[in-house]
């Protein structure tokens, strides 16, 4: 995948806030009903009632019954997109190794980050804003370690990067992702929706973004 271009593969059922969410089944409404809730709301400040009424569930305690708790949803929603992902990134893990460049870390950052751009209009808006909040919420120490098992492309990816940045100290190199991450869904949610005349601006926003963020992540450390 290209800088700047949004792969438009999508795998499992995909729904954007907006989108007529008949075709899913009531555990994925729930998942995309809540992103955009918590997107507006705050992961704390909407109730999981609400969650399963705006969802259109008849029982008011679906959430519990597919997840557990809320906890349980936000973890879903996180697993939920990283899935959606995992054909973008092993198609872009191929290239990468059939161009020999495993070991380059503006490729492995692409990889990581690019995918993302398949969430498109509101969806993009409300996956950024859930998703800082999500990477905000816990406190994880081990390099790549979000909640769950990483995805097996997703899992690739950081072993990649990890062994990119090996001069960094496990904690560290996990707290500058965390940082890169913000970094590039504040980009995602600045520009949540913008096209046609504004899609220069865009790729400019991306480009720049993507620089700093390879400058972030691997620079040396200094105590």
């Amino acid at each position: 995948m290209k800088l700047g271009e949004k792969d438009e593969r999508e795998s499992g059922e995909v729904a954007t806030p907006g989108h007529d969410c008949d075709n899913l089944d009531a555990k994925t409404r729930l998942i995309v009903t809540a992103e955009r809730l918590f997107a507006q709301s705050g992961i704390n400040g909407v109730s999981l009632r609400e969650i399963a009424q705006k969802a259109r569930q008849g029982n008011h305690f679906a959430v519990q019954y597919h997840f557990g708790s809320r906890e349980g949803l936000v973890q879903a929603i996180f697993d939920y997109r990283m899935a959606q992902m995992e054909e973008a990134r092993g198609a872009m893990l191929a290239d990468l190794h059939r161009r020999g460049l495993t070991k380059d870390a503006r490729s492995i950052l692409e990889v990581v980050f690019l995918p993302q751009l398949q969430i498109n209009g509101d969806g993009r808006g409300s996956y950024g804003n859930f998703l800082a909040q999500y990477l905000l919420r816990n406190d994880w120490r081990d390099f790549g370690v979000f909640g769950h098992e990483a995805p097996p492309n997703l899992q690739r990816t950081f072993d990649l990067l990890r062994a990119r940045v090996d001069y960094l100290p496990s904690a560290v190199a996990q707290r500058r992702l965390v940082n890169v991450s913000l970094m590039f869904l504040y980009l995602l949610v600045r520009h949540n929706g913008q096209g046609g005349e504004h899609q220069e601006v865009f790729d400019s926003a991306l480009a720049d973004t993507m620089e700093q963020i390879v400058t972030a992540m691997c620079l040396p450390f200094r105590v």
